[in-house]
């Protein structure tokens, strides 16, 4: 065996895999880890191999298992005492790969997936890892690769308890798990519920009051349509949609940034409000610029791709640095629209094909080559021959301000010119109408080209832009050094039987109706998941950016077909889906269930019972402000630091930074801005807790909250404590909460009155009944 060989086996002989993985983490291998074993160890240790060195295989899970001729060399979770990652930072007497050490955002990779638990799929799924060619007619058999279409209603025994359509197909699933359903929930309940889940905020002790007493039988649902036509509709279902499209206002301060962001934010909530057709919605965020029915107006709806995280570029490195970096670009464009839309992980094919998906690397480049061939620029709102006087004028201003800097550059200063020069600038200005006419973030029909600055790779790099649009090679192992064949842009094969090459410009309009007509089943399929998920904590797919092979089969796999159908018959109408889930009698389930709802389906998977939610960190900091009623209700505008003092807005105006987040988002669960994000994933952490004790925001709005008692409800201990009830939990206190209540707020030696009202406030603003939804 050789020395190289042997060295190979000590270094993977063996991952260890432990602990619980799902298929974010087989994911982040596909995209990730498996690259580096492909380029530094597959041509010694696959089933592709001349030669299998050393018995050790690195291409199936089985074979990492059994390793080689030595022992373990990962410690899943430990990476410093896995002999791994000892031998590529090159700390041992051992130090792979034997021609030279990885670089360090490779070393970060291995390192970090070790850290995670060192996640490796199942060989009966890596076996699937194919030779040939991909069974296209096979793959399209898959569940959710199917046409979708109406489903005949389940018997549920003569129950009266549907409601609504897709009642039928859960009760059917329940029955054949020998569960039944909980009684509906009580109207505060079901109306508190409602309030958050469709508008973010918590109803008003008037509303609460209306409701109640309002014994019409089209009362809840007259309720259900006030809340989705009011304005915090879409502002509560705006920050929904911006989790998965990576929003930010802001990026690190050495990449180019304008301000402007916040004008997609706001296309989103007012498209939401609106009640856009889901496929509009696809088609102008994609490419609403090559629509003909479309204006200026509408360029903000192209901030899902122009406000896509870039990466610095240092020109003055050798150009093919620098096509790596471009060709990251890409690769984040395609995953961000095609886990959105699709729910597909399409960017695992970069390197290689999907190792479980029916997607080729062909199908890969075919949708990057459409990212490469537009341009992430700014466009103004108004029309171009408007819009011309002002670009001239902002160019001209550009080299005077170029002449003033490299006039301060001279020595003796010249004084005088420079104040020429600025006055021309103040002048042009003042003299332009509309010069500082707001610019959206958009998108222009160019191709980018990474090409050397000079003749050799020591005279950088030069980035040209070209009027046409541009096919890509497959580069071979996803390097962008190693040009392949040249593959035509199009659409996905295995949704698209013979996708034919796309000839409009990039070809972005011609991908958005291919993902609402050809993929419209699993488009629609998608979309129908993230709304059920909203809405119930869990989707019938627990997986809402996966709806491949490695993704969660549905739980109730005939109510999202006839879901997904119903959806597209209606017009792709969100609100009319809001309608379906909230009219139901699933819905309307109290959480509280008897003990053999929770013995028999601890998950709930089965849907015997509502789920209780936790409030986002959005929800609660909104609910504090309007039960002091303090909440500025503005919608729109640009966006204003979460901390700054007197920022009363709702928190989807809270400034988003790609690079430095507020450290109040990141404690509470804020999505990463620099990717796609599927859903929230809640955590309960010691620094929340001691946010909740010690946080400006909390000791303001408590403070506040007094302020508005003391004037309401002026020295009066127990109509205090009814009214802090109401306002924060939609309700009055029962016995118990108020005899508590009155025994704490009782006169102490050492704190006024008020000082003991803020610290019973603060407590109950902290509280599970202020944090969760029942």
């Amino acid at each position: 065996m050789s020395r190289i060989a042997k060295r190979l086996i000590v270094l993977l002989g063996l991952l260890v895999v432990h602990g619980t993985v799902n298929a974010d983490d087989y994911e982040t291998f596909e995209r990730k880890v498996r690259p580096l074993l492909v380029e530094h160890c597959y041509e010694c240790h696959s089933a592709g191999a001349k030669t299998l060195h050393g018995g050790l295989r690195l291409d199936t899970a089985e074979g990492v298992r059994q390793g080689g001729d030595s022992g373990a060399a990962v410690v899943a979770g430990k990476p410093d005492e896995s002999l791994l990652i000892e031998t590529v930072r090159y700390d041992g007497d051992i130090q792979m790969p034997p021609d030279g050490k990885l670089d360090a955002d490779d070393l970060a990779t291995l390192t970090n997936w070790v850290r995670q638990g060192a996640a490796f799929p199942p060989s009966e799924q890596t076996e699937q890892a194919r030779h040939g060619a991909i069974d296209f007619d096979e793959g399209r058999r898959f569940w959710s690769f199917q046409p979708v279409q109406r489903q005949p209603l389940p018997d549920v025994g003569g129950s009266d308890w549907p409601q609504t359509r897709l009642d039928s197909f859960v009760l059917a699933a329940m029955q054949r798990q020998g569960l039944a359903p909980t009684d509906r929930a009580d109207r505060v309940t079901l109306l508190r519920r409602l309030c958050f889940d469709l508008t973010g905020l918590p109803p008003t002790p008037a509303m609460v009051g209306d409701f109640v007493q309002d014994e019409s039988p089209d009362a809840y649902r007259r309720l259900v349509e006030r809340l989705l036509d009011s304005p915090q509709y879409g502002e509560k279902w705006g920050r929904w949609w911006l989790d998965m499209a990576r929003y930010t206002d802001r990026t690190a301060s050495w990449l180019y940034q304008t301000g402007q962001s916040h004008f997609y934010r706001d296309w989103v909530v007012d498209a939401l409000n609106q009640d856009m057709p889901y496929d509009e919605f696809v088609r102008r965020q994609l490419a609403t610029d090559l629509m003909p029915e479309t204006g200026p107006s509408d360029l903000p709806a192209l901030g899902f791709i122009s406000l896509s995280p870039t990466y610095w570029k240092e020109l003055k490195l050798p150009c093919e640095i620098i096509k790596v970096i471009v060709a990251d670009e890409w690769e984040e464009r395609v995953d961000a629209v095609s886990r959105t839309f699709l729910g597909l992980t399409v960017a695992c094919a970069r390197c290689h094909d999907h190792k479980f998906d029916p997607i080729s690397t062909e199908d890969y480049y075919a949708l990057a080559g459409i990212f490469a061939s537009c341009r992430q620029v700014e466009r103004p709102l108004v029309p171009e021959e408007e819009y011309e006087p002002v670009r001239r004028a902002r160019e001209r201003v550009a080299e005077l301000e170029a002449e003033i800097t490299k006039r301060k550059r001279e020595k003796p200063l010249p004084t005088e010119t420079i104040e020429k020069l600025t006055a021309e600038i103040q002048s042009i200005k003042a003299s332009t109408p509309q010069y500082d006419m707001p610019m959206a973030n958009a998108l222009s029909e160019e191709s980018l080209f990474v090409v050397r600055a000079g003749k050799t790779a020591q005279d950088g790099t030069k980035l040209e832009y070209r009027a046409q649009p541009r096919d890509l090679p497959a580069f071979i192992r996803g390097n962008p050094n190693r040009p392949g064949n040249i593959v035509p842009r199009r659409f996905l094969t295995v949704l698209a039987e013979h996708p034919e090459p796309y000839q409009n410009g990039s070809g972005r309009l011609e991908l958005a109706e291919s993902i609402v007509t050809e993929a419209a089943p699993l488009t629609a399929r998608v979309i129908v998941n993230r709304i059920w998920l909203a809405h119930f904590g869990t989707g019938l797919v627990d997986t809402p950016s996966n709806f491949g092979t490695q993704g969660s089969s549905p739980s109730h796999p005939e109510l999202l077909e006839d879901l997904a159908a119903h959806f597209i018959d209606s017009g792709w109408s969100l609100k009319q889906l809001h309608r379906q889930i909230l009219l139901s009698a699933t819905w309307q389930q109290s959480s509280s269930a008897a003990a053999e709802s929770f013995q028999r389906d601890p998950e709930n998977r089965w849907l015997s019972r509502m789920n209780q939610r936790r409030l986002t960190f959005e929800e609660w900091r909104d609910s504090m402000l309007m039960a002091s009623n303090e909440l500025t209700q503005t919608i729109g505008g640009p966006s204003i630091d979460l901390d700054a003092n007197g920022n009363r807005r709702r928190t989807l105006y809270a400034t988003v930074h790609r690079r430095d987040m507020s450290p109040t988002l990141m404690v509470h669960d804020f999505p990463d801005p620099t990717q796609h994000s599927p859903k929230r994933t809640p955590t309960i952490t010691a620094l929340q807790g001691l946010y909740a004790l010690n946080g400006p925001l909390l000791l303001n709005q408590s403070q506040s909250l007094v302020t508005r008692l003391e004037r309401e409800v002026p020295h009066d201990p127990a109509a205090q404590i009814d009214r802090l009830y109401w306002l924060l939990f939609s309700r009055p206190p029962d016995d118990r909460e108020l005899r508590i209540g009155m025994q704490f707020l009782k006169p102490a030696d050492n704190d006024s009155p008020a000082a003991r009202l803020q610290q019973y406030a603060h407590a109950l603003l902290v509280s599970n009944q202020a944090l969760f939804v029942e």
